[in-house]
């Protein structure tokens, strides 16, 4: 090579639509919650958000979407529901617990419920922490609130 140049390889890796879409929704989200008021304020905003979100779902998501709220809800009382990334999320202390993402989001085959890190659900050296969705049995309802409770203790 002549001096003075150099052969650079860059693999450039870009964000697809949808994901820009959730980064500056989650933007908005934290801006949104710095300039709130009262604790019972912001809370009753985030259910009040999640609720909406929930409500711009398509049918199959959006019934999915509402049984999890509702069975989260219930199994741990003391997560708080708010948006993450554009999507239902459930968090203690600040911090998401779990959340669901709707298969239309990111144009995915299925839905998803997942778990992030501050979940209680260490088992072993290796456990799962994110479940794909394509309906909702009993069964499945009752796994998920189990899942949940641990996941908050």
């Amino acid at each position: 090579m002549a001096a003075g140049t150099r052969k650079t390889t860059r693999k450039t890796e870009t964000f697809t639509d949808e994901e820009r879409a959730a980064m500056k929704e989650r933007a908005q989200e934290v801006k949104a919650s710095a300039r709130r008021g009262s604790r019972a304020e912001k809370a009753a905003e985030d259910e009040a958000a999640v609720l909406a979100k929930i409500a711009e779902m398509e049918d199959g998501d959006r019934a999915m979407a509402a049984r999890i709220h509702a069975v989260v809800r219930a199994s741990a009382p003391g997560l708080a529901p708010k948006l993450w990334y554009g999507m239902p999320a459930y968090a203690k202390d600040g911090k998401v617990v779990c959340f669901f993402q709707s298969a239309q989001k990111f144009s995915a085959r299925y839905a998803t419920f997942g778990f992030n890190d501050k979940a209680n659900l260490d088992e072993g050296t290796m456990w799962p922490t994110a479940f794909a969705l394509t309906k909702l049995t009993a069964a499945d309802e009752a796994r998920i609130g189990e899942l949940v409770k641990r996941a908050a203790g």
